[in-house]
């Protein structure tokens, strides 16, 4: 049984989608210039970023730009892998949580996100920012910005309200699967597409056939890619478990 999931299948990935014609574009670079025929390759970072490191290496063999948007608690911050994927040209973004922090204090919410932005930009000049779904929170971080407005802090772009969903195909290995809905509280947009991808594998052979739209944004989260055996395991393990818990939250 072939594995998925894996860094050296990651790997693959990228080569079969670049010889395809796709022009690799960070959040920040698209929302300048939406070429037609595009992938946004993005990363939630919601833990091993020393994973995320490997993934933006790989990237930057193969002359890919990437987003990578970092939550600010300890098992996903690390200036050391945030400035040298930096360096390799990769956009960094803030990958925020404020609403859930605060558990749903608004003042307290959005005095924390203007603090933790302004850790950021002593790293990188942050110009987009993407909510962490908080899956075990009561509160939708999205919600922050129905009282403020990101534009106010020079933030250009948010990817759940600054892209069309009906002309650009989301895929997200949320739950480790792709566009797995029924393991995905908030990881959702109104997409235009209904093109069912059932693995990694699938993709690729979608991607070689042609069957792939001209504008597509790929959501990665690189603590779910392992190449060696335990790592791959208890990733596998423990998001069958989450995959359990959010379905039961989705039906309640």
């Amino acid at each position: 049984m072939k594995k998925d999931f894996t860094l050296s299948l990651y790997d693959y990935l990228l080569g079969t989608l670049k010889p395809d014609q796709y022009t690799f574009r960070t959040f920040k670079d698209f929302l300048a210039t939406p070429d037609t025929k595009t992938i946004i390759l993005r990363h939630d970072v919601d833990r091993l970023p020393d994973n995320a490191l490997r993934m933006a290496e790989m990237e930057h063999f193969l002359g890919i730009q990437a987003t990578y948007y970092f939550r600010v608690v300890p098992e996903s911050w690390s200036e050391d892998v945030m400035r040298r994927i930096a360096a390799m040209g990769h956009e960094l973004g803030y990958h925020y949580e404020d609403l859930a922090i605060a558990k749903g204090d608004y003042e307290m919410a959005i005095g924390h996100f203007e603090r933790q932005l302004e850790r950021f930009r002593a790293i990188y000049p942050v110009k987009t920012v993407c909510m962490h779904g908080s899956p075990l929170s009561r509160y939708d971080n999205r919600d922050l910005w129905k009282r403020y407005d990101y534009r106010d802090y020079g933030i250009i772009g948010e990817p759940y309200f600054d892209v069309n969903y009906k002309k650009i195909f989301y895929l997200t290995d949320t739950g480790r699967r792709w566009n797995n809905e029924s393991s995905s509280i908030r990881d959702r947009v109104d997409s235009g597409f209904d093109i069912p991808v059932k693995s990694t594998f699938h993709l690729m052979e979608l991607a070689r056939e042609g069957k792939l739209p001209d504008r597509i944004m790929i959501n990665v989260h690189p603590q779910r890619w392992h190449n060696r055996p335990w790592p791959w395991v208890k990733e596998l393990v423990w998001q069958t478990v989450k995959n359990l818990v959010k379905r039961s939250l989705i039906k309640r």
